[in-house]
This record gives C-alpha cells, sequence and structure tokens, in this order.
C-alpha cells in the first residue's frame, strides 16, 4: 500500500535499522548519491530497488525519486537513512493509505532526535514537522536552505501524530560537523533571501506551531548575538536542561551551528 524512498551516500552503519523499520513495504527505492561503502549491497540484499544520482540537493534528489522511482503504489513515504519508522507511525501511515476518500494529499510527520542514546524531548524542538508522506502525484519538494519544503500552501498539508525517531548522530560528532559546515552555506545563503523580505509578523501569533517556527527564525536570523540567543532558547525556553547532560551538548552544538552560518553570511556580504 506505500512505497517507500530512502537517500544515502555512504550510509551502510544505519541503512538496515532503516530498512527494517520499513519491512511492511513490498517497494523500495534507495537513490544512492555514490556511496564507496556497502551502501548499496544492503540495499539490494533487503529487496530494494536503487538508482544512482549525483547530490545536488535534497529536494533534487526527492523530485528525482518522484519522477524516476515507477512506484508500485499510490503513497510514498520519504526517508533519510537514519531515520526509523516507529510502530505507531507505521499503523497510522497504513491508516492513511487505506482510506478510499483522503483528507490531504500531503502529509508532515514529527520527528524525534537521538542524541547520545535519548530523546530530546526538548532541546530536539519536538515536534519539528517535515512534509515526507504523500500522493505520488502531490508529493514533491523546493529547496529552502539545507533542506526542502513542500511545495503545497500549509492549508493542503496534513498533520500525523506518531512520529519517525531520527539519529542524527549515528556516523558520530565529526561526521555531524562535516555536514554541518556544508549545510551553513546554504543556510547563510537562505537568510540573506529572506531578510530582502517583509517579515511575516502575523506568523508568530499564528495557531500553526510550523508557520510560528518559521516566522521565528526568520525573525531570529535579523537579531544579533545569534549562536548565544539560539544556545539560550534551546537550553532555557525549550527547556533543554531537562534533557540532562545530553540536551546540554546538544544546544552547545546549536550554537556553534549558528555562528558557522553567520560568519558563511559575512563572508557572502563582503564578496558583494
Amino acid at each position: 500500500m506505500i512505497s517507500v524512498v530512502i537517500l544515502t551516500l555512504n550510509e551502510a552503519a544505519s541503512l538496515q535499522r532503516s530498512l527494517e523499520s520499513v519491512a511492511f513495504s513490498d517497494d523500495i527505492l534507495v537513490v544512492d548519491s555514490g556511496s564507496t561503502d556497502a551502501t548499496v549491497e544492503i540495499a539490494r540484499a533487503a529487496g530494494a530497488r536503487v538508482l544512482s544520482r549525483a547530490f545536488d540537493s535534497f529536494a533534487g534528489q526527492r523530485n528525482f525519486a518522484m519522477e524516476a522511482g515507477a512506484f508500485r503504489h499510490r503513497w510514498v513515504l520519504h526517508l533519510d537513512a537514519d531515520e526509523v519508522v516507529r510502530p505507531a507511525l507505521r499503523e497510522e501511515l497504513l491508516a492513511l493509505a487505506g482510506i478510499d476518500q483522503f483528507c490531504f494529499p500531503v502529509y508532515r510527520l514529527p520527528s524525534r532526535l537521538i542524541f547520545m542514546g535519548r530523546w530530546l524531548r526538548h532541546a530536539g524542538m519536538y515536534p519539528a514537522y517535515q512534509v515526507r508522506f504523500g500522493r505520488t502525484e502531490s508529493l514533491r519538494f523546493m529547496d529552502h536552505g539545507h533542506g526542502q519544503r513542500e511545495v503545497q500552501p500549509l492549508g493542503e498539508v496534513g498533520t500525523c501524530t506518531a512520529a519517525l525517531d531520527h539519529y542524527n548522530f549515528s556516523k558520530g560528532i565529526n561526521d555531524w560537523f562535516a555536514r554541518h559546515l556544508r549545510y551553513a552555506r546554504r543556510e547563510a545563503a537562505q537568510a540573506q533571501a529572506d531578510a530582502s523580505q517583509a517579515l511575516p509578523l502575523e506568523g508568530l501569533w499564528g495557531r500553526d506551531a510550523t508557520s510560528r517556527r518559521r516566522a521565528f527564525k526568520q525573525l531570529a536570523n535579523r537579531l544579533p548575538v545569534r549562536p548565544l540567543l539560539r544556545f539560550l532558547y534551546i537550553y532555557l525556553a525549550k527547556g533543554g536542561f531537562l534533557d540532562g547532560r545530553a540536551g546540554l551538548h546538544y544546544a552547545a552544538l546549536i550554537g556553534v551551528y549558528q555562528y558557522m552560518i553567520d560568519l558563511n553570511g559575512l563572508e557572502l556580504r563582503e564578496r558583494l
């Protein structure tokens, strides 16, 4: 009833866990970006189909999958290789796919960030939503910062209640830093683009959590001492201290990441 897309690049350490969590699907497509480890072999051994495409962006990879995937089913779930479908989410997705008259063409999923062996209930900004599930004719993405967003207005997006587990540090802290060094450049460019637009103040007090978060991010990008503010927001305002040692370390990491973004933004402005 559901086809699955998994994006990979050298994910031999994580892919098996992700594949096992979607064993309910008889149509799994791995879109690989040129892995040099055993990623492709693990995917094929699990019965997954594999397509190769050089990585340009997350939206580019996901849209390629939607166009070239030749899926067996009308509903598609998108994952990264470090994400795991929990049983409650599996049942919710299967129920949605089984409804003849669907309410929404695409759905956003909450994500539970796993760090230092625990779910960061507070510091991980739960529930942080991304559109990852939808009809084959509707599920498309556009680039935004280092990631992607849905092409539909939020009024056309449904919301799942059960969550993915996201093992963002599954390849170690140095891999996390290497990825976020790359992400920082895209985020800095996005912040500059957002700064040229009117601030969506109405979103700050809107009822939808995703709209509030996006509006707050645009506001925060215009404030001084952003690395410190971002650390304090996650650790104190969002209750990251309740996540113990892991919450402190993660809040510090996000503060450092914000500093990377700001330095990239400074470099971009000085080159203009």
